[in-house]
């Protein structure tokens, strides 16, 4: 049994760390791209916001389009649209050309984003599928520390360009793993009443569930930190604090080791206590280390080995409620399950792609404005978290596993 979680985590992982790596392998070319293109800190983070508006918005069509003909032909065109991006993004020459080609590049990454959750919960519920999520973000939470650290060395030996070279060989790489190695769980009998009618009916049936939504912005608060701390740290940790590309690498990975090895812990935390429990403890933990952090600058401090450290615990904490308010959001939508995971993915990216935004306004290179963003994504995601499950201290999804 544990072969194949891990067998199908690896396939599945690989397939959504693509779009991201997308995004970290060229964070430690932030201030080059500027220098290169002319552009001011505020136009190459909207670089970062395109990508994140398109991967939400497209999740919008993956989704109804996986459950209606099945979930391998979207993830094709998907990552064929992805290719082609971004080896327009390598040819670029002005700053508004990227914004637009990285705008199409995350059309093509969301066919990643939303249909390996929808195959999750094909396959499982429950604590099962609380495990298998967290299994399958262990490999996909690998690209924020290797893909920073791949970007200083591509870039090194052939600039910034040569990042989008190679993400447009990693989904080349993508097609062939769909074509080898994930087989089709969304069968002919389920694909029946799929429909684009049904699709509208899903959106509707859940933007009117409330536990639904909940769920989804618990996760998408919580996030929204972790995109405002994406856009802001280039700067922040190398133009402020004077790190290398290559030790903002380093730096950057050690949260992403954090989140890495507490999501493992969601499976068997999740059967002993619940998963609810669980989620409620981790976010608070969560939101109090960045209340911790912010009250810290806002005091005067200003020391990197504060902010690399608190982040480290809170990015642990955030590790075991990304998956667990997944699995608790899609458990009651099985048969709306490519719609729910897009609805779902699209409100998350669009949280944080609006956060980004909002904090791009008063950045200036500076800690505070990237602290108060994040902070303020997990006190968000604080408060919804005891209004969404208040009632429901000891709720644990029925467990099911298809053959």
């Amino acid at each position: 049994m544990l072969s194949r979680y891990l067998k199908m985590a690896l396939v599945l992982g690989l397939l959504s760390a693509i779009g991201p790596f997308a995004i970290d392998m060229y964070l430690p070319a932030l201030p080059d791209i500027g220098r290169s293109l002319g552009a001011e800190v505020g136009a190459v983070q909207l670089t970062l916001t395109a990508f994140f508006l398109s991967i939400g918005l497209g999740q919008l069509l993956y989704g109804p389009v996986s459950d209606m003909v099945g979930r391998k032909p979207p993830l094709y065109a998907g990552l064929a649209l992805f290719t082609l991006a971004s080896i327009g993004c390598a040819l670029a020459t002005d700053i508004h050309t990227l914004v637009a080609l990285r705008f199409l590049q995350g059309l093509g990454a969301a066919a990643g984003m939303a249909i390996p959750r929808a195959v999750v919960r094909d396959l499982h519920t429950g604590a099962e599928a609380a495990r298998l999520m967290s299994l399958l973000m262990l490999v996909f939470s690998v690209s924020p520390i290797l893909a920073p650290l791949a970007g200083s060395g591509v870039i090194a030996l052939t600039g910034w360009r040569g990042v989008f070279w190679v993400v447009a060989l990693a989904a080349v790489a993508g097609m062939l793993l769909v074509r080898g190695a994930l087989a089709e769980t969304r069968s002919d009998a389920e694909r029946v009443d799929s429909s684009l009618g049904s699709a509208l009916r899903g959106y509707g049936v859940l933007l009117r569930d409330r536990h639904f939504l909940g769920l989804v912005f618990i996760g998408a608060f919580a996030m929204a930190g972790f995109f405002v701390y994406l856009a802001g740290s280039p700067f922040v940790l190398i133009n402020h604090y004077g790190l290398s590309p290559t030790q903002y690498s380093l730096a950057f990975g050690l949260n992403a080791a954090a989140f890495i090895g507490s999501a493992q812990f969601t499976g068997p935390l999740g059967r002993r206590f619940g998963l609810v429990p669980l989620a409620k403890w981790a976010v608070t933990a969560c939101g109090l280390v960045m209340a911790s952090l912010l009250a810290y600058y806002l005091v005067g401090g200003d020391q990197l080995l504060v902010l690399v450290s608190l982040y480290f615990v809170a990015s642990a904490f955030m590790g075991m409620v990304i998956p667990t308010v997944s699995v608790l959001a899609l458990d009651a939508h099985g048969a709306i399950a490519g719609t729910a995971s897009a609805l779902m993915g699209t409100l998350q990216m669009l949280c944080g792609a609006a956060a980004m935004g909002i904090v791009g306004l008063f950045a200036n290179g500076r800690p505070l404005p990237m602290v108060a963003g994040m902070a303020c994504g997990a006190l968000t995601a604080l408060a919804l978290t005891w209004i969404t499950l208040r009632h429901r201290p000891h709720a644990t999804p029925v467990q099911r596993v298809r053959g």
